[in-house]
């Protein structure tokens, strides 16, 4: 039996609707209380990823710093429809710092 990690998509209804097109799960919210809640019911029912929109997700930090310290849920911020704030690729620089001890992708070049 072939076990099928799930993928949800969270964020306003216009920014995900098109990610159901690829068979992941979305999740519209409007409100961060509800997306804080909805981000710790999906990690209980066993899901592997959840992308998040960076306009819901800038304002729920404290629950996103929660599952970095867990293998599963990995919290993927993504643009919505309006455009990127900037904190996906802050994530990935933070983390690839972190893992490395200097900033391999956006340092000063010399």
């Amino acid at each position: 039996m072939i076990y099928m990690s799930k993928i949800g998509v969270i964020g306003d209804r216009d920014s995900i609707l098109g990610f159901k097109t690829l068979g992941l799960d979305i999740f519209p919210v409007t409100d961060i209380e509800n997306a804080g809640r909805l981000v710790h019911r999906l990690a209980k029912e066993d899901y592997a990823v959840l992308f998040i929109t960076e306009a819901i997700a800038k304002d729920m930090q404290e629950t996103i710093e929660r599952y970095k310290a867990v293998p599963y849920p990995a919290i993927i911020l993504i643009p919505n429809n309006q455009g990127s704030l900037g904190l996906g690729i802050q994530g990935i620089k933070d983390n690839v710092e972190k893992a490395i001890g200097a900033d391999i992708l956006f340092g000063e070049r010399g």
